[in-house]
């Protein structure tokens, strides 16, 4: 949720928030419309109180042929003060509804527009040269064994598989590769729920308009996450943290779903694009001030893993109007697929800012001792789709593919991938 001070006396920035997304800026009028009536109702049930409590001394000193008339305008005044309380109540709900609505205040500098507006940072390796014409991942990995898809899609339907052999060999090395260099990053590694209740959702803002593309369980009122993110942003709700000795840093290891709905036809073949798999993601609590630093530090990370593989990659500023309702920037890395000659977005990281926190009321103590919101972060480190870059990239005219050093040790020291079938 944004911050309501924010809300109330810049409701402007707000509005040109929700422009550049691309998004309702008449929300912010009505939720300021509910912060009036929020505070208007918090006044009169505090006024009725003060006046209950004098009241109250006054009914308590009163002779006692007095009492028994006072004692009912006490108890009148009672039902005034509750039917007050109840007011105030009402519209607190009603203006956190309200509010809850808007989405994260864009950083400034963050590029508008929607998904093709975003603006290319750098990019960095060489692009493969094949003097061969290269397999794309489909094929490589029907060669190495490394997946089934048609069995995949015969027990569980469309965007399922099988990792198999060498390619379950692969995730387990990218992943193992990926929490070795978080642990070495001072991240506490986790293995997350994979089942969050809606509070836990909603809370980090993935029930929006995007709430199509998530698995929901009705009969147990549970929800599969499509990220970690969300089981690790939920860890710390209803806590005050003590960041006093710096962040707090996770790193989430867990099974994925997400039902890519709208996505029909795009990026479906092979396991680009699918219903399930498995990521390893960073999570960060900081200070609000720290939050852009950290931002480039998880970024400085997913680099360092690309860039280790010899996976050539493009790093993207995500337009406002292509960001996650709590997103307040998004760096997208993305690697170059040799067979479909651009870039595939790989990972990404996040500056959520306060957004999540104050949804799920997580707090620091400041200087002063009241509390105040942190900020909150994520970015991945690895997953299941990363291993279509090493394969495609790294692929020779035989169909082999050779493991890059850093994964060898992860591998028994697996130096290449020979197919199990020969070479059309």
């Amino acid at each position: 949720m944004i911050d309501p001070v924010l809300l109330r006396e810049n409701p402007d920035v707000v509005k040109r928030s929700q422009a550049a997304r691309g998004s309702s800026t008449e929300l912010v009028d009505t939720a300021l419309a509910a912060d009036g009536e929020r505070r208007a109702a918090i006044s009169e049930y505090e006024s009725l109180r003060a006046e209950q409590n004098a009241f109250g001394k006054t009914v308590a000193a009163a002779p006692k042929e007095e009492k028994q008339a006072l004692v009912a305008q006490a108890q009148q005044l009672a039902a005034s003060v509750k039917a007050a309380q109840q007011r105030a109540t009402d519209a607190e709900a009603a203006f956190t509804a309200s509010a809850r609505r808007i989405q994260n205040i864009v950083v400034d500098g963050v590029p508008e527009g929607g998904e093709d507006d975003f603006v290319t940072l750098r990019e960095v390796g060489t692009k493969p040269t094949f003097d061969f014409t290269p397999r794309d991942h489909v094929e490589l990995g029907e060669m190495l064994g490394a997946f089934d898809l048609q069995r995949g899609a015969k027990v569980s339907g469309a965007r399922f598989y099988y990792l198999t052999g060498i390619g379950a060999r692969l995730e387990l090395a990218l992943m193992n590769l990926a929490l070795d260099r978080a642990i070495e990053g001072g991240f506490v590694p986790m293995i997350t729920p994979t089942l969050v209740r809606p509070e836990t959702m909603e809370g980090t803002g993935f029930l929006n308009e995007h709430a199509d593309e998530i698995y929901y369980l009705p009969a147990d009122e549970l929800y599969l996450t499509g990220t970690s993110e969300v089981a690790l942003a939920g860890f710390h709700r209803d806590e005050i943290l003590d960041l006093s000795d710096g962040p707090l840093r996770y790193a989430g290891w867990s099974t994925c779903y997400r039902r890519e709905a709208g996505s029909h036809g795009k990026d479906t073949r092979g396991i680009l694009r699918v219903h399930q798999f498995n990521k390893l993601e960073m999570f960060s609590y900081v200070l609000p001030e720290q939050a852009e630093a950290e931002h480039e530090r998880l970024l400085s990370f997913e680099e360092g893993m690309l860039g280790d593989l010899g996976l050539p990659y493009r790093v993207i500023d995500v337009a406002s109007g292509d960001l996650g309702s709590s997103a307040a920037r998004k760096f997208d890395t993305e690697a170059w697929v040799p067979t479909q000659e651009t870039y595939r977005e790989l990972t990404s990281t996040s500056n959520c800012t306060t957004y999540q926190a104050r949804r799920l009321d997580i707090r620091y103590r400041t200087e002063s001792g009241k509390t105040a919101p942190v900020a909150t972060l994520n970015g991945t480190l690895a997953t299941t789709r990363w291993i279509v870059a090493l394969l495609e990239n790294h692929q020779r005219p035989d169909g082999s593919v050779v493991v890059p050093p850093v994964l060898r040790p992860y591998l028994g020291g697996l130096e290449v991938i020979e197919p199990k079938r020969a070479a059309s």
